[in-house]
């Protein structure tokens, strides 16, 4: 597969190829996947490092974020999939971080394809649902493997690397077609948020539906070219949020996607079929924005392996690689947190 046309906006597709792989999470391999010799978080994580340095204090990715709190208004419909207390009717708080996919805290909004959302919804009882998304309607690679391999290509000093690994991986190609001619929009509040990876939910009488689930925003989404986003400042993203919240909560309706026969589960490159069962199981509403700095969401990592009763993982090898990546950038970023000073004294851990 050739490379697609640069544009100023966000370079070429191996950069935007990074990036958004980037922002499904940095991945990484846990105990008793892969012989340690071959990989470990450790390399993974250091793999995302740019040419300028890692950004002490940060995330190694998705380094670019401001938080939110609000709420997810369960309708009762989602119990049908699940006995999660979550999907019981009613109001659960909800702490949240939009993001880029980036490993620069400074880089400019317009440079950056991938678009991400991270939250963590908490039921009385104690449990919690994390999930990451992105605004990528495909992931870029099939296997963790070969998103490392991604990795290394596009750090390479090798010419031919990024050339070469695309021929490898035609799997790439649906990806590489969305960061070439999908549309941007100028906030958040117009994305859609996908799950991409897949995952089990278990309902009342045990039985088991593959799923996969996305945020569908009430704004209207309107397109915006890369170039003219270029010109609305470096955080144009984090201000229009902060703005539109200020003005009125931001919603978005969760709408669950159930696995038809045959279905591929452990495969985010492959989207499911358009007719699938789909089921509208309650809306997420961003009240308050706070810059991350001193933010709640700081310090929080959306590791999409934390579940409540009634959800696991599929058969889908990237949530329990994101894990194990996560856990990794939180230990380096925790121990650098004197590079990253927060703003005001006592602010919310």
């Amino acid at each position: 597969m050739t490379a697609p046309h640069q544009s100023p906006a966000f370079g070429s597709l191996a950069v935007i190829a990074v990036v958004i792989a980037a922002s499904a999470a940095a991945f990484a391999y846990t105990a008793g996947w892969f012989s340690p010799q071959r990989l470990t978080p450790g390399k993974l994580v250091a793999a995302f490092a740019p040419p300028t340095g890692v950004a002490l204090g940060h995330r190694r990715n998705h380094a670019k974020g401001i938080c939110f709190t609000g709420v997810f208004e369960a309708n009762g419909a989602g119990s049908e999939l699940s006995r999660a207390p979550v999907f019981a009717r009613g109001e659960y708080p909800v702490l949240g971080r939009f993001n880029l996919g980036t490993a620069d805290p400074n880089a400019p909004d317009a440079t950056v394809r991938v678009r991400g959302l991270g939250i963590r919804i908490s039921t009385p009882d104690g449990q919690e649902w994390r999930s990451a998304m992105i605004n990528a309607p495909v992931f870029a690679v099939s296997t963790p493997e070969a998103f490392y391999e991604m990795l290394r290509a596009h750090g390479s000093k090798d010419p031919n690397a990024t050339a070469a690994f695309a021929a490898a991986h035609p799997e790439f190609g649906a990806f590489g077609d969305w960061a070439k001619n999908g549309p941007w929009t100028a906030s958040y509040a117009e994305e859609r948020f996908n799950s991409l990876n897949s995952f089990v939910f278990v309902d009342a009488s045990g039985t088991e539906h593959a799923v996969r689930w996305s945020l569908l925003p009430a704004a209207r989404p309107v397109a915006v070219s890369p170039d003219e986003l270029a010109k609305r400042g470096p955080d144009f993203l984090e201000q229009d949020i902060a703005r539109r919240v200020a003005d009125t909560p931001q919603h978005w309706t969760m709408v669950v996607t159930v696995a038809g026969a045959g279905d591929p589960t452990a495969d985010p490159t492959k989207p499911w079929p358009a007719d699938r069962r789909t089921i509208e199981v309650g809306t997420l509403a961003a009240q308050q924005v706070q810059a991350e700095p001193d933010g709640p969401c700081r310090d929080i990592n959306f590791d999409p392996t934390v579940l409540p009763s009634g959800m696991r993982t599929s058969d889908d090898p990237f949530p329990a690689a994101r894990s194990a990546a996560y856990a990794k950038s939180y230990d380096l970023r925790t121990a650098e947190a004197r590079d990253y000073p927060r703003t005001t004294t006592g602010a919310t851990p």
